[in-house]
């Protein structure tokens, strides 16, 4: 870390500065450094460059515009943005006088239309009521992964929940599969979520019913990491029977999607989500799946972009075991459980010294910065010379540390001290174990 603490934004802030969310830059060590950057529109120019590759604020604003306005995955307009920029494209959108290559003069019509109707500071602002933020290209928290899907990358991600998606990412198994799942699907895809989450590994998947929600339930009942990609809003929960579960994965774990807040899901919106889940994880694994199955095309998108493909095989007189056998004929791996999944995507001879327990926050914490955290009392608040004392560590170094934890969801402050927020305290639980 390089330190320094971000000013706190003044409460009960409006407009755009309050709608763009805690952004993450790099630091030359590859750790998350807090800052908190303004959102301002185009004509008020670039923000000042905050090291190599960081966007700038006119990038971050442009990009937000954008996702009102490109559908996920569309290759021309991420062609466009490569070659003209975010902020160029946008202009050219609003002057909408000439069509770019590759586009019919309707569809030029229709993506000038919605530009027009773009609003990126109610987006912003919509983010910020729901406690999301808006991550992008050259981010220290953007996962480096999804650039292998060249011109059809995501043009940025609306993230809801305190973890770093670009951390998670490293260590993440996409488990998917049928909406209309039978009783042993639910249950493969809820043991084999668990288990990989007690090893250390991230469950991705995408919220739906069936297999996906299975995958989410079984990591967050064994206390561990999961990522739900969504195909609409990121506060909007969609499948809505799943509104609950998608408050406790946001609290737990992180909600990610392509589309602003308060955009809705279409059918073509959840085939492209697919390419997200593929390009994120180091494989995916499909539990149950018709032949026609979408979460096919999530297997599939793994495999174009090099990632593992496996399949959990099921009855051989279940129509909703067909697609995944289907998968184990062609070049997807065959696997029963956590431990075989692992041994495919894992770092050679990871099996020899699986963790103890699951993936928790603050496991992903700097070793400096989780000893402030140790420092601080199970109950009631401390002051900063208190915890530098207990830390072994200056005051001034203390602090840099406490405004760090704070942006993470561990700590709060309270006057002139400071205390474990209830998320730390439940995580802390989670993470003891028996004695």
């Amino acid at each position: 870390m390089n330190g320094e603490a971000a000013r706190p934004p003044a409460a009960g802030a409006a407009g755009p500065e309050a709608g763009e969310q805690l952004a993450l830059r790099g630091t030359g060590d590859g750790a998350p450094a807090p800052q908190t950057p303004s959102a301002a529109g185009p004509a008020a120019g670039p923000e000042p460059e905050a090291g190599a590759g960081t966007p700038g604020r006119e990038d971050r604003w442009a990009r937000a515009w954008l996702t009102r306005v490109l559908e996920p995955g569309d290759e021309a307009g991420g062609r466009w943005v490569r070659e003209l920029g975010p902020a160029g494209l946008v202009r050219r959108l609003r002057e909408g006088d000439r069509p770019l290559g590759g586009v019919r003069a309707e569809r030029w019509a229709g993506l000038c239309a919605r530009a027009q109707a773009a609003d990126p500071a109610r987006d912003l602002a919509a983010a910020a009521e729901t406690g999301a933020r808006f991550v992008v290209p050259g981010d220290t928290e953007w996962p480096s992964q999804l650039d292998d899907l060249g011109d059809a990358r995501p043009i940025g991600l609306w993230i809801r929940g305190r973890p770093s998606l670009r951390m998670w990412a490293l260590r993440s198994v996409a488990v998917v599969g049928a909406r209309a799942c039978t009783e042993y699907g639910a249950h493969v895809a809820a043991g084999l979520a668990a288990e990989l989450a007690e090893r250390g590994w991230v469950v991705v998947s995408g919220g739906a019913y069936g297999i996906d929600g299975a995958a989410h339930r079984g990591a967050l009942g064994a206390g561990g990491a999961t990522v739900a990609v969504l195909a609409c809003g990121v506060d909007r929960p969609y499948p809505r029977g799943h509104a609950r579960l998608f408050g406790r994965i946001a609290e737990q774990g992180l909600v990610i999607g392509e589309l602003p807040p308060g955009d809705h899901p279409t059918p073509s919106r959840f085939v492209l989500r697919n390419r997200v889940i593929a390009a994120l994880t180091r494989g995916t694994v499909v539990v149950e799946a018709a032949r026609r199955s979408g979460s096919l095309s999530t297997a599939r998108a793994a495999r174009r972009l090099g990632r593992f493909t496996m399949g959990v095989p099921g009855p051989v007189t279940s129509g909703l075991s067909t697609g995944v056998h289907q998968l184990l004929r062609e070049e997807a791996v065959l696997v029963t459980d956590a431990a075989e999944v692992i041994e495919l995507v894992g770092a050679m001879g990871e099996l020899k010294e699986t963790p103890e327990g699951p993936l928790l926050p603050r496991d992903l914490l700097r070793a400096d910065a989780g000893r402030v955290l140790d420092a601080l009392p199970a109950r009631g608040t401390a002051r900063v010379a208190e915890i530098a004392r207990e830390a072994a560590t200056t005051p001034d170094d203390a602090v840099a540390r406490l405004y760090e934890l704070r942006s993470l969801g561990h700590v709060e402050r309270h006057g002139d001290g400071w205390q474990l927020t209830r998320h730390a305290v439940i995580s802390a639980r989670a993470g003891a174990g028996p004695p």
